[in-house]
């Protein structure tokens, strides 16, 4: 990715892309190593974001999965509810 002004959508793409965490840890961590200008943009982000450089995927990577799972959860209580 050529803009990574904003680290977390680009971490979100990647975990759609690769389908889990650890795979998608793993590359990041594997682009990181290749890419200068995205250490810098992560290591912005992370001091703007309150996240450790050593964590902060991750960190960033549970929050926004267990987003993701509380909107499944709100539609399903939803849908389970009488009319």
């Amino acid at each position: 990715m050529e803009n990574y002004n904003d680290i977390e959508k680009y971490i979100q793409s990647l975990i759609q892309s690769c389908g889990s965490l650890d795979v998608a840890e793993a590359e990041f961590k594997r682009l990181m190593i290749e890419d200068p200008d995205l250490q810098e943009a992560y290591r912005n982000w992370c001091d703007e974001s309150g996240y450790s450089t050593r964590n902060g995927f991750s960190e960033y990577a549970d929050e926004y999965m267990e987003g993701r799972e509380s909107i499944w959860d709100s539609l399903n209580d939803y849908d389970d509810e009488d009319f």
